[in-house]
């Protein structure tokens, strides 16, 4: 049976990559904060509203 915990001789890289092979990918790298703000919507309000209307609405 092997052992569950941290590797001696595995890089801090290498046992993220073989955590996310189990788990997958729960986390991101960089919080909201961290990371550059999204763009500003250039369009108007009203077609930003007609934008969000779902399909079915049409």
């Amino acid at each position: 049976m092997t052992s569950a915990g941290p590797r001696p001789d595995e890089s801090p890289d290498e046992r993220r990559r073989r955590i996310a092979a189990v788990f997958g990918e729960v986390l991101p790298d960089t919080t909201a904060d961290e990371r550059d703000p999204e763009a500003p919507d250039d369009r108007d309000g009203d077609s930003w509203l007609r934008a969000q209307v779902p399909p079915h609405h049409g």
